[in-house]
Formats: C-alpha cells, structure tokens, sequence
C-alpha cells in the first residue's frame, strides 16, 4: 500500500511543474485506515509547501494522530518564505511519516527526518524513490553539482540541416511540435542561445503559444556586446541575463553580468545562474554555442526533433555525443522527437 499511496503524491507533485520555479515539486497524501483523508501539493513558489495544503485539506483535524503521512520531499525543518513542515506535522501529532526522497538542500538533509523521530513519530524513507529522483532531477542536480540541469535541443531537416547556408533560419517542425516546445519552455528556469541566434532569429524566447505556461528567463551570452538594442530579447517583457565580458549593468528587468573568465566561461556562467534560482537551462542556441556545451559535457539531456522537410543543403545539425542513450522517441504529426539523457548514470542517488 505504501508505494499506492506515494504514486499518487507524485502524482500530485507533478501538477505544480511549471509554478515552483527554483522549488522542488512535493506533494502529500494522508491516509487514515487506509483511506486518503487530505491531499495537497506546492502549487507555487513562495507559497504553502505540500503538507500545509494536505493538512489544511482534511476535515477531522482529530485523526491525524492516528494517521500516515506520505510526502515525496522529506519535510522541510527550517524557516524560509514559509515555516517548517516538519513542525506542522510534530504539532498534529501524526503517527508516521512516509517519505520518497531526502532532501539535498543543505538546510534540510536528514534534519527534518531527525526532528520527526525526536518527536517520537516513525519514519520509513526511499519509498519510490527513483521515480521521485526522476521528477526532481532539475532540483537534486543542481543542489548535488551546483550548477543547473542542462538540457539541448535542437530541430533539424530530414537530411541534417538547421538552417539555410546564409544563417537564415528556416521552418522545421510543425505547428504542433512548436507548441509542445514552448511547454517544454514553460517547464524550465532558464532558456539559452548566444549572439548568433539572436542575431539571425531575432527570437522571442517565451511560452507564447503554451496556455498559462510561464516565461522562463532569457539567458544570452554575447561577449562582445554585438545585439543591438532593438532585438526581442532586450524588450524588458520578461526577466533577461545578458553575460558578456566587459560590463555589470541593471535596466529594469534586464541584466548584463560580466564574466572575467573567458577560458572557463560556461562553467563559470552556470555556477552564477545556480546561485540566482536557476535550477534547470533549456540550450537552443544554434549548432557553435550547442558544439560548446559539448566539448565541455555540460549536458543531462538532448530533445532531437526531426522533420521530414528536405533541404539539399545548409548548415548540418549538431552530432549528438556518443554513449548516451536514448530513452525515448515518438511522433508528432510528421516530426520525430528524440529524447537522449544522461541523468540516470551520472547523477542519481550518491
């Protein structure tokens, strides 16, 4: 019964995907005699965690001394932007705590299990918990590494084509697949290309065509300041972080942060972003800058998709690296999606 119950806390957890920003997804079921009596997950970020809803949620405040609380996050146990979970949880006197995974924020780890049984209530843990690390993986790589999980993508022809020979960017995928990629957009903190793309493109780099999807932040590197100020990805409507060589500035809701490592650059870059809530990136620059992230396997996850347009000639698509596997391919309409990870081998439970 344990593994039901923490399925539908996962469950639960992955509806606050795209709202948690920085946060894990968490979510709690409460079970009384086998029966659920109050569920909740972290809607958003900054506001009540999973078991605050979970326990707000239930009726009969007077069973939850006899009551098992399954939580897929071990509850936290310090003061943040809300209190600790763990003390909601010792104050209503539950009778045990059943949790998927331990906490690798530092604040947390084993505090908030510690506090539980010195409160005299049972803990049992790792249940489900590679399905837990899968769907935290943003959040337990960059607490793990310090820097954000990174994931590429890119649209390429039936013969291997990005774009045309001039630069000029070219309609690849379909309508549908676009709007599966802007859900992919909404699902991540931060969204990367370099000079080039901004350049040639002049993209928007938003959710537009995902209902109620949030914009990630616009994360550009251009060294040498080459954009002009009249590119999409300057026009203040979303958060935007510009890293260049030469300057710190803030206008508003834009941000050039200068970089003294140029030899280290995306390393050095990804530390910072890590330090600023950016937990996950989505790369779509254009074949130099994703060559890059390769050369320095700065990669968790490569999103292919494959259309059937031929093009004869133009610039060729990135190579995907050797040795990492491919987890997942389907259709949309008539692109193919192919989904390699590196995740699960480098990355999960130390």
């Amino acid at each position: 019964m344990n593994q039901i119950f923490m399925q539908r806390a996962l469950q639960l957890a992955a509806l606050g995907r795209e709202w948690v920003g920085s946060n894990p997804m968490v979510g709690c079921v409460i079970v009384h005699k086998g029966l659920i009596i109050g569920e909740g997950f972290h809607q958003k970020y900054g506001e009540a965690h999973a078991e605050v809803n979970a326990v707000n949620s239930v009726k009969d405040k007077d069973l939850l001394p006899e009551s098992t609380v399954y939580v897929t996050l071990e509850p936290c146990s310090h003061y943040g932007k809300t209190p600790p979970c763990a003390d909601l949880l010792i104050k209503h006197k539950v009778r045990k705590v059943v949790v998927c995974n331990l906490d690798p924020f530092p604040q947390v780890s084993g505090t908030g299990i510690k506090k539980l049984q010195d409160a005299r209530i049972e803990v049992e843990t790792g249940v489900l918990e590679a399905e837990g690390e899968e769907l935290n993986k943003r959040f337990f790589k960059a607490h793990r590494t310090g820097i954000p999980y990174i994931i590429i993508k890119w649209a390429e022809t039936a013969d291997g084509f990005v774009a045309q020979n001039d630069g000029n960017p070219i309609a690849i995928s379909n309508t549908t697949t676009n709007i599966t990629v802007h859900r992919w957009r909404s699902e991540e903190s931060g969204i990367l290309v370099g000079t080039n793309t901004v350049l040639t493109d002049n993209p928007q780099l938003n959710s537009r065509n995902w209902p109620e999807g949030k914009n990630p932040t616009r994360i550009i590197i251009d060294k040498n300041h080459r954009i002009t100020r009249n590119a999409h990805v300057f026009d203040q409507k979303q958060k935007t972080l510009v890293y260049n060589l030469h300057k710190n500035e803030t206008i508003d809701n834009l941000e050039f942060i200068q970089l003294n490592a140029e030899k280290n650059f995306l390393n050095t870059m990804l530390s910072d972003l890590k330090n600023r809530g950016i937990n996950s990136l989505l790369v779509e620059g254009g074949p130099q800058i994703i060559q890059s992230f390769f050369d320095e396997q700065l990669y968790d996850e490569i999103r292919v998709i494959k259309s059937n347009l031929v093009l004869k000639e133009g610039i060729s698509a990135p190579k995907v690296p050797s040795g990492i596997p491919l987890i997942n391919n389907y259709k949309i309409l008539n692109d193919q999606i192919f989904i390699f990870t590196s995740w699960a081998k480098a990355f999960r439970t130390q």
